[in-house]
């Protein structure tokens, strides 16, 4: 799976969401962010990355 497909699906799959109170949702596809703002006012970043390795000793790739 490519980063941009699983980043698109991340987003569907959050945009789609109901119950979870996200009243917006933004992409910053230069910086591989998810900004996720809720009803009660918080802000999430989520980073989309593509990690390399196996098991527990994941790292990100450069």
């Amino acid at each position: 799976m490519e980063l941009n497909y699983f980043r698109d699906r991340l987003f569907d799959l959050l945009n789609d969401s109901e119950g979870m109170g996200i009243t917006d949702l933004n992409t910053d596809e230069r910086n591989g962010l998810l900004t996720v703002m809720t009803d009660d006012g918080n802000v999430f970043e989520i980073v989309c990355q593509q990690a390399t390795g196996k098991g527990d000793g994941w790292m990100t790739a450069s």
